[in-house]
């Protein structure tokens, strides 16, 4: 399974002294970007293609606390697909170096044309870097974005 080893530093705590909500989204945007660049799409690859990733929507579920600067394992793994790649479900499940897991996260999103400003099929080399990522236990068909020619 594909993961990344990450902080939790300063900026990701919250009043309570453990990493807030929205740093956990930010850990697991960040792995996804990563995952995208070593696989050859930084970017400046995405800009000349003119599509990025957009999230329509997250789930987050919370088990145990991570501290500042405590090490956390990001994984990111496919939870669903739709066959041309235009939507997809990502899972995140972040661990603390004890092993416990503290969060999953799971996100719907797709791929956005920057210009026509819709969900789009990525190009067949980004497909297939999507499809090298574990599928979960739970990996779902998703419908295609795209709307049927009349």
């Amino acid at each position: 399974m594909y993961s990344k080893t990450l902080y939790a530093g300063w900026s990701d705590m919250d009043f309570n002294a453990h990493m807030k909500n929205t740093a956990y989204l930010d850990k697991a945007a960040d792995v996804r970007q990563i995952f995208l660049i070593e696989n050859g799409f930084p970017i400046e690859e995405l800009l000349r293609l003119r599509i990025g990733p957009v999230m329509m929507k997250d789930e987050v579920e919370y088990f145990s606390e991570v501290h500042l600067q405590q090490k956390i394992n990001v994984t990111y793994a496919l939870a669903g697909h739709a066959p041309d790649g235009s939507r997809f479900l990502l899972r995140h499940e972040i661990h603390r170096p004890d092993g416990k897991l503290s969060a999953k996260l799971t996100s719907l999103g797709g791929w956005l044309h920057l210009d026509a400003r819709k969900l789009v099929a990525p190009p067949p080399q980004l497909l297939e870097v999507m499809n090298k990522l574990e599928r979960t236990d739970d990996f779902v068909e998703l419908p295609s974005s795209l709307k049927p020619h009349a």
